[in-house]
């Protein structure tokens, strides 16, 4: 019986093709965990126009445990000298009764931040939103630069994304956030961060749907 010419070449350079691709996908993927691990480990604090605090879950006014270390890391460089002003961030999902940005503000204010050095958006329901509303109001009031307050893991796409926009932007990371020292959560954020850089690069800037509401208290 005679064998199908070409056949095994084919099967062959199928193979490598596959085989290429999952390296290439591998490799892709170590790079920007390390990436994101990298931005994560800085910390950049310098005077800037403004200190902004990425929006997280907050419960009926009463900050979550992610939220509240970010918030507790902002008014700290707030109150160090670091800006004038502190941003505050966030929208909310449908029954709550305020948003991550109100939540935020009266946080602050209870904490010694001056009401009247607090701006801030209270619509946005993405890390991309936030920080589009974040560049109008840094358009109104003639802000250039600022020092952006997450968690470890969220950095890198916050500065990328705010750097797209306009911003000088610096990381000054919390660390105390639970997403960060508890190991599964730590992972869980991780790939949630690939996913989203990812889908902001492949999607031109736009197609990001991470709401700012995601993290567990």
């Amino acid at each position: 019986m005679s064998r199908p010419v070409g056949r095994r070449p084919v099967i062959q350079t199928t193979a490598l093709l596959v085989a290429g691709f999952a390296i290439g996908g591998a490799a892709l993927l170590g790079y920007m965990a390390f990436e994101i691990a990298a931005q994560g480990s800085r910390d950049e604090q310098r005077h800037a126009d403004a200190i902004v605090v990425l929006g997280a879950a907050q419960f009926n006014g009463t900050p979550g445990g992610v939220f509240q270390a970010r918030l507790q890391h902002a008014v700290d460089l707030y109150h160090a000298g670091v800006a004038s002003y502190l941003v505050v961030t966030g929208g909310k999902l449908p029954g709550d009764r305020t948003t991550e940005g109100a939540t935020a503000r009266k946080w602050a204010i209870a904490h010694g931040v001056p009401a009247d050095h607090i701006l801030g958006e209270f619509e946005g329901r993405s890390t991309l939103e936030s920080l589009e509303a974040v560049e109008g109001i840094f358009r109104e009031h003639g802000f250039t630069s600022a020092v952006f307050v997450s968690d470890r893991t969220h950095m890198l796409r916050v500065l990328r994304m705010a750097t797209d926009l306009g911003i000088t932007g610096w990381g000054s990371p919390t660390t105390t956030s639970p997403t960060d020292l508890e190991t599964g959560r730590r992972t869980q954020a991780m790939v949630h961060e690939i996913g989203g850089l990812l889908a902001y690069y492949l999607g031109g800037g736009r197609l990001i749907e991470d709401s700012a509401t995601v993290a567990a208290p």
